[in-house]
Parts: C-alpha cells; structure tokens; sequence
C-alpha cells in the first residue's frame, strides 16, 4: 500500500432541524459566546437565520450577522467581514450558506486574529498560526466547503485563487438537510452534479487517491445519484435531502484528500468569465472530459458502474461506457442546462477559455490523462 495521510474536521453532528437549537449545539462544545455568522442576504430574506439567531441568544452568545457573501466572492468581502470580527471582538465564526459564505468564514476565522495579509495566503501552507473557532453550516448540497481545507476567492476581474492549508478545516460542521429544502431545482441540480463531480475526481485522481478517499466518494457517489432526481422533483422528500446533502460532505472529505482535477480546471473559467455558478461550469464539462479521461480511467470508471448499479456484464469498456451514459441521464433527468450555449457562452470565447484553464496547474496535475491547451480547447467546443 502506497503511505498516505488523511485529514478532515474533528467533528459533525448530523440533525434535521438541528439548526433551530444551534445554540444548545455549540454552547458545551466552546467557550466562545461572541459570534459572527456569516452568510448571505437571501438567507437573511428568506427568514432562515431568525429562529437560529434566538437560540443562539437563548443560549448566552452575542451574534453579528455579516450576509453581504456574493457568489464568487471578492478579496473585500473577506476583508470587510475580518474588520467587523476584530471590531466586534468576535470569538468564534460560523459560516452558514453555500460554498461562497463558507468560504468566506473560513479565511474570516484566520485574518480576525492574524498579522497576514490576505495576498500572503494564497496557496498551499501559506497561512501561520491559528484562527478564531470556526462552525460550518452548509445550506446547499455540493460544495463540500464545510469538509475542506480550501477556500477559493474572486481576485480580478477573471481569474479566481485558492488558500489551502489545515487551519481552513473548521472545528465543527453541522449537516441539517432541512435548511436545503427551499433550494430550487437548479440550484440543487447543480450543486449536486457537483458534488458527485467531487466524488468521481476524487476516485481517479492520479497523485493522492487512497483506501479512505475511494470508500467516501463511491459511498457519496451512491447517495446522490440514487437521490438527486427525486430530490430535484420533490425539493420537500426528507430522505433525498438528507441523503445528498451527507453525500456532498463525504464527497467534500474525499477531494479534500484525494484533489479533484480537469472538470474543475475547465469549470473555472466558465465561472470567470460568464459567471456562471460552479456546480453547474462543473455539470457542462463532465461529459466531455469522462469521455477524453476513459482511455486511462475506465477501469476506475468501471468500479463506479457497480456503485451506479449500471454496465453489470461485460468487459472493462461496456462498463465504463454504461458508467458514462448513467452519468449523463443523472444529468439531463435533473433538468440543469446540458450545453455552453444554453448558459450564454459565446464559441469566439472558447480559446481564452482554454488558454485561462492552463492556469489551473493545481488542479490539472491531478488529471488521469495530460490536459494540454489544444485537448482545452476541444473539450470546450465538445461542450459547446
């Protein structure tokens, strides 16, 4: 067995409706009781964070709410909700929305007590010292942020950056499905489509796939595709919330540890440029690049046909193949747009796309197959 070493946070609780007494949650669990949640105004508008906020003061803890978190969040979101945690004396940040608040409560956490500029993080293992305690509270089922030691930032007008390092992996996730019932059907398409991206890449990542990694992204694997349809139909059915919403947090703990690779590489200059959400830039490249990966991946995408319940008889290929197009009509049956030109992207774009993808030489080197500008470029028009 090759060595490996696998990380991941310390502790979940998975409740429905846990949420509604976060307080009684987090009050033996820290002595921190000035907290700062961090989130976004739809939540907000949406009623979700009035019952949590009461059982936090219920429970003894002051609460600053920052929902200014946008998608694809800027350096002054983060720079901004920092200043209001050291003006506030914050002492303990719970991140509570999608992968963007998520992202942002995390490097929250590290500038509110830290001498570092934000510029100075960006990387791998850049970040000194510790950080505030740190909660995470996923509403949406994909990102896997709650999970992970990542958090990703808009830094110009196209091109994102990334901060990977340990202290970005929180002290506490709670899973509660019932704050993802509101979400719509393409928001739950695409953040689903997502995370089974997160599984997939995780399973055939070619530097650091490992024993833990593999048995989380078939489980999450599993989940999902038996539940995102349903889910994407009946927003409301309990058991498909519950079951992609823990399969997005394992896909997170797999991917953590095992990099996801070039769905992602080419996924995020979809997001750059056309600003289109992460899950679904994830859910238009994952055809293409299946089926470009399938010269050196089909064995592996054969072990996922049997998580799939597809391809049962025959060889390595007709496994593969039947893993591919299970895959597909995953995808197509939840309803997310299936094609770059149904989102607005323009084909005279498809070259500084593929030139802008080079860049993501993180996520690439993780790729099964090399991923050069050319094979970019026609992946794109593959999508097109």
């Amino acid at each position: 067995m090759q060595p490996f070493e696998f990380r991941t946070v310390p502790s979940m609780l998975v409740e429905w409706s846990g949420a509604q007494r976060l307080g009684e949650i987090l009050s033996p669990r820290f002595t921190a009781r000035k907290a700062l949640i961090v989130t976004d105004g739809g939540l907000v508008k949406a009623g979700l964070l009035k019952p949590i906020e009461k059982n936090l003061h219920d429970s003894g803890f002051d609460v600053v709410v920052f929902d200014q978190v946008i998608a694809d969040p800027p350096e002054a979101i983060v720079l901004e909700a920092a200043r209001i945690a050291r003006d506030k004396h914050i002492d303990i940040v719970i991140g509570l929305g999608g992968g963007s608040s998520l992202d942002v409560a995390k490097l929250t956490a590290i500038l509110a007590q830290s001498e570092q500029e934000l510029s100075g993080l960006y990387g791998i293992d850049n970040v000194l010292g510790e950080r505030l305690p740190l909660v995470q509270i996923p509403t949406t089922a994909g990102t896997g942020s709650e999970v992970t030691n990542i958090a990703i930032l808009t830094t110009g007008e196209t091109t994102k950056m990334g901060v990977v390092s340990r202290q970005l992996y929180c002290d506490f996730v709670l899973l509660d499905a019932e704050l993802t019932v509101g979400l719509p059907a393409t928001h739950t398409a695409a953040t689903g489509i997502d995370a089974m991206v997160h599984a997939i890449e995780s399973y055939t990542s070619k530097h650091k796939k490992n024993p833990l990694s593999d048995a989380l992204a078939r489980e999450a694997l599993r989940l999902i595709s038996q539940h995102l349809v349903t889910a994407c139909h009946d927003g409301s059915n309990r058991q498909a919330r519950e079951s992609i919403l823990l399969g997005a947090t394992l896909a997170g703990q797999a991917f953590a540890n095992s990099p996801v690779a070039a769905v992602h590489a080419l996924a995020y200059p979809l997001g750059g440029h056309y600003h289109i959400p992460h899950g679904l830039s994830n859910a238009l490249m994952l055809g293409v690049v299946l089926r470009y990966n399938a010269k050196v991946a089909a064995p592996l995408y054969a072990e996922l046909a049997d998580v799939l319940n597809v391809g049962k008889k025959g060889d390595i290929p007709t496994r593969c193949n039947a893993f591919i197009d299970a895959m597909i009509s995953i995808m197509d049956e939840s309803g997310a747009p299936r094609r770059l030109r149904d989102v607005g992207v323009k084909e005279d774009t498809l070259a500084l796309l593929a030139s802008d993808a080079m860049k993501q030489t993180r996520l690439l080197t993780n790729n099964p197959v090399e991923v050069k500008e050319a094979d970019a470029l026609a992946l794109y028009q593959q999508a097109f």
